[in-house]
């Protein structure tokens, strides 16, 4: 009986953590990369006009109005071995402005670019650059400072380690009640009582 109690303490130890390593595991991965959006708007503006992200972030531009944009770098901002890049794939600023419209990104659809390398970038709407529709990212270790203000939301991960908590903890107290139900072997004496053999 001795071992049977041991089998069934270690397979609920294993069931219990399994659960919570592949959480952990999910989430370190999760947060080594962040995707950062920037709304461009029918108000010809990119909101936020600056944003701080860590190298290996991705932004996503969003176009969520009716007026078309483009996402262009400004070729004499980009830092050292940085590739240029602009919404339509063109190789540096002046193939952008010539080749506009192509590269446009009409309402509801997005561009995306991965930022390795840390500096700071500059970067416009062609067709609204002469009426201030202008951003600027900065690529540094760690991305932005933790915001200080009171109520802040809560951060993706933690949402994820308290959903795979609830889960792995209703998961093992029904397998436990489970064992405990059925696991044993037990016969009843005189009084009605189980007792182990």
């Amino acid at each position: 009986m001795v071992g049977a109690q041991y089998s069934r303490r270690a397979l609920l130890e294993t069931v219990a953590t399994a659960p919570l390593l592949a959480a952990t595991a999910a989430t370190a991965s999760a947060q080594e990369t962040t995707t950062h959006t920037v709304e461009m708007t029918d108000n010809l503006v990119f909101v936020p006009e600056e944003l701080t992200i860590a190298p290996g972030d991705t932004v996503v531009w969003e176009n969520v109005g009716a007026v078309g944009h483009s996402v262009t770098a400004y070729q004499n901002e980009l830092p050292t071995d940085e590739p240029y890049w602009a919404s339509g794939g063109f190789a540096s600023e002046s193939a952008a402005r010539s080749g506009y419209p192509q590269g446009n990104v009409a309402g509801g659809e997005t561009y995306e670019h991965t930022f390795e390398t840390e500096g700071t970038y500059g970067y416009f709407c062609i067709p609204h650059e002469t009426v201030g529709m202008v951003g600027q990212l900065s690529v540094q270790p760690g991305g932005a400072p933790a915001p200080e203000s009171v109520g802040a939301p809560v951060p993706e991960g933690a949402v994820i380690i308290a959903i795979a908590t609830t889960i792995s903890l209703v998961f093992v107290l029904g397998f436990a009640l489970f064992l405990l139900k059925y696991g044993g072997d037990y016969e009843g004496d005189e009084k009605g009582f189980a007792r182990p053999r």
